[in-house]
């Protein structure tokens, strides 16, 4: 099999190492993954104790779902109502819930800094677990979110660095506080988004436009007649011969490249922000036209949702938080790809790692240090980044 390698982008040897490490540190445990069904299983046996909610069943999404998600990611829950005694119709029968599933959460006494944000656009609880540490968002009914999440964790099948650049993308930008929709930036499901456009925009590509793998609008076939199982079936079948099509020259781009040319790819993108739409559905930047069916209100930028294409999944950024990412890509970009500024280990971690994380790190690699290095030195291998990662044991359909 012929491998395209990149031609022209430099990669520090100490870039290289350190990504290593950081991709060894925040990739979660067995521990993790087990800790996180606890916190399920204890907000399900909360909100046994109200009547009008025996019947509701939590189920998560998200990253959790979509294996996007490190060590110290949030959960996002949501309560399934059908099968309860309360009607979640509208917003204001999903505040209701809401409320009664607050009240569940301070008598049971499993949650701490609980927040009832019942103005956002979807209405939501985000608390903390008291006995496993872990920030968990509740929202009522999100069908939607769970099929995005769904689908996701079927994209990332096509080559495993999709997850790694996702964990050390978000990382980064959560460091550079650029991943906050509360401040107009980026959400993560906008840069999950983005880093699909950047394989997708790749030569040769990594990964195919959405269309080519499902036409149409998920979610709203999935509110109708449409099974998940059936879209996996359909994705398994297109994927394959995507990866038939693309045999004979598959990009052999390692995840320092991909880091590098995702900050350069998008440093510009307040300017592209006004004409165009960053499109994964057709795998292409679409010109802004006075009929696009994200005109309806005035954006700064626009990543067109491929699984509900009326919907915008950057809206929350402004024009001030589009400056910012710009300014910030355009500076990770310079850093990590001078050859005149020597790096080292610390001026990465700094830029990198958010400084709880990274002090996490160093906290656990001193005493622990030649074990830390054989883990790292592990993943130091040849990748075949054709071959499918195995499925995670953990698994709601």
């Amino acid at each position: 099999m012929a491998y395209y390698q990149p031609v022209g982008i430099y990669v520090h040897s100490e870039l290289e190492l350190c990504v290593k490490e950081i991709l060894s540190f925040i990739k979660p445990t067995v521990d993790d993954i087990q800790k996180r069904e606890s916190v399920i299983n204890e907000l399900a046996g909360a909100i046994r104790i109200d009547e009008k909610l025996r019947g509701a069943s939590v189920k998560p999404f998200g990253s959790f779902i979509s294996n996007l998600y490190s060590r110290w990611g949030d959960l996002d829950l949501s309560i399934d109502m059908t099968q309860s005694s309360t009607s979640s119709a509208d917003r204001w029968r999903k505040i209701k819930a809401l409320q009664k599933i607050m009240w569940a959460l301070q008598r049971t006494g499993i949650a701490n800094n609980i927040e009832f944000v019942r103005h956002a656009r979807v209405p939501l609880i985000v608390y903390q677990s008291r006995y496993y540490n872990i920030s968990c968002d509740i929202s009522i009914d999100n069908q939607a979110g769970y099929v995005k999440s769904y689908i996701l964790r079927l994209i990332s099948n096509i080559d495993e660095r999709f997850r790694e650049l996702v964990l050390l993308i978000k990382e980064c930008a959560k460091a550079q506080h650029l991943n906050d929709p509360k401040t107009g930036t980026l959400n993560s499901y906008s840069l999950c988004l983005l880093i699909i456009f950047h394989l997708q925009t790749c030569r040769p590509a990594i990964f195919p436009p959405l269309r080519d793998l499902y036409e149409g609008s998920i979610v709203d076939d999935v509110k109708g007649h449409t099974t998940l199982r059936h879209i996996e079936d359909s994705f398994a079948a297109k994927i394959a011969r995507f990866r038939s099509q693309i045999s004979g020259q598959r990009n052999g781009s390692s995840i320092c490249q991909l880091l590098i040319s995702f900050f350069d790819k998008f440093s510009e993108l307040d300017a592209k922000a006004s004409n165009y739409v960053i499109s994964t559905y057709t795998g292409q930047w679409r010109p802004i036209n006075m009929h696009d069916r994200l005109l309806w209100k005035p954006q700064d930028l626009r990543i067109e949702d491929p699984f509900e294409q009326t919907e915008n999944a950057a809206r929350a950024v402004d024009t001030e938080g589009l400056t910012m990412i710009s300014q910030t890509f355009t500076n990770m970009h310079r850093k990590l790809s001078s050859r005149s500024a020597p790096l080292d280990r610390t001026f990465l971690l700094n830029n990198l790692l958010r400084p709880e994380i990274k002090s996490e790190l160093e906290r656990r690699r001193e005493p622990n240090q030649d074990e830390f290095h054989d883990r790292v030195n592990q993943t130091q291998q040849p990748q075949d980044y054709s071959a499918k990662p195995e499925s995670s044991q953990y698994r709601y359909v």
